[in-house]
């Protein structure tokens, strides 16, 4: 009898169990696209200013800590990958346009030879401005989407056949990451470059003529 009693038990708490394991699966879910984009640019804002603001070596480690924060960002908040329509060409754009600002970002870091020999940069309000710029727009966007154009929207969603949020929160996300990348790549150059002048510096004297 006694474990009959405790049989009901049990066995409702076996169903409770899929029942939270589901809440939090289906927790990141629910967020709405403004608070998704507040939290991944947010992120992606605070790793790159601490990175790169102010004068830093440049290591390995520095470059790839940013590269992988985005790829968590991605693994967390891509959702989907829409490919009907016009979207895998408006992701596209995004991607594009991350490797126009990574470019951009890019010249505003300058990378010098310290007194000890090693590499580093010195990324000022100039650098900072264009993330905070981008960053910013990301979430206006996002807000906007959810309260002031939200009908603007669907109408261009569906004129462009652009199906659903997922695709504008992809393209910003796919556009942060090109331009992390881009921005990796550049620093990447910039010490291959510095290091090739001082393994062969352009003063060089050439041998004089008999």
């Amino acid at each position: 009898m006694r474990s009959a009693r405790c049989a009901p038990r049990n066995a409702h708490a076996e169903q409770k169990k899929p029942q939270h394991r589901r809440k939090a699966r289906n927790s990141m879910d629910q967020l709405s696209q403004f608070a998704t984009a507040l939290i991944a640019s947010a992120t992606i804002l605070t790793i790159i200013l601490a990175t790169d603001l102010g004068c830093r070596r440049v290591t390995n480690m520095r470059m790839l800590r940013s590269v992988i924060a985005v790829a968590i960002i991605i693994a967390i908040f891509v959702r989907s990958f829409p490919t009907s329509g016009n979207a895998p060409s408006f992701q596209l754009i995004g991607l594009g346009v991350g490797v126009i600002c990574g470019l951009i970002a890019g010249v505003l870091l300058p990378a010098h030879r310290g007194a000890d020999g090693r590499i580093y940069t010195t990324g000022g309000w100039g650098y900072a401005l264009v993330w905070i710029v981008l960053s910013s727009a990301r979430v206006l966007f996002a807000y906007g989407a959810e309260h002031w154009f939200s009908e603007g929207l669907i109408r261009f969603s569906i004129e462009n056949e652009l199906s659903g949020p997922d695709v504008y929160a992809n393209a910003f996300v796919f556009m942060s990451l090109a331009m992390v990348l881009t921005r990796t790549a550049v620093l990447v150059n910039k010490r291959r470059r510095i290091r090739h002048e001082a393994a062969d510096p352009a003063g060089t004297e050439q041998p004089a003529a008999a």
